[in-house]
């Protein structure tokens, strides 16, 4: 199902205010995903009560407070942008397609993942605690002057 743009763009503009950069291509998918290196966080997001109550609020709690955050902050909109969400999720071979959903990538490879069913069955409090865990393990410390 594919979503009326007007209607989905307030959840979109959430995580753009949040430093995040919208993935529309496949080509744009790839090239973050594969050939960028560090760190990504790529968002799968949604229309969902779960995606506006739990998963764009721990994100931006997490963003917050963590000390040490990915190098790069991703989304593509499940129902929004068809192509690029479907090949994000021929990235992620072997589970499930799972919207809202975060999953935390590393020199191009996945490290972490967390599906819908993590996401709509915790708080936001919940959710970004663990994004903070996973930033901690697999993330590096910006220099303070480029903080």
């Amino acid at each position: 199902m594919r979503y009326d743009p007007q209607v989905i763009q307030p959840f979109r503009d959430e995580l753009v205010r949040l430093g995040f950069k919208e993935l529309k291509t496949e080509e744009e998918v790839d090239q973050s995903l594969l050939a960028e290196k560090g760190t990504n966080l790529l968002v799968i997001n949604s229309v969902c009560g779960c995606a506006a109550g739990k998963a764009r609020p721990a994100i931006g709690i997490a963003l917050q407070k963590s000390k040490v955050r990915p190098d790069h902050l991703t989304t593509v909109f499940a129902g929004g942008d068809m192509e690029s969400t479907a090949r994000a999720r021929q990235h992620m071979a072997g589970i499930p397609p799972s919207s809202p959903s975060m999953a935390l990538w590393k020199d191009g490879k996945l490290v972490e993942f967390i599906p819908r069913y993590l996401i709509e069955s915790r708080d936001a409090a919940s959710i970004a605690a663990q994004l903070t865990a996973m930033f901690q393990e697999h993330c590096v410390a910006a220099p303070e002057a480029a903080r």
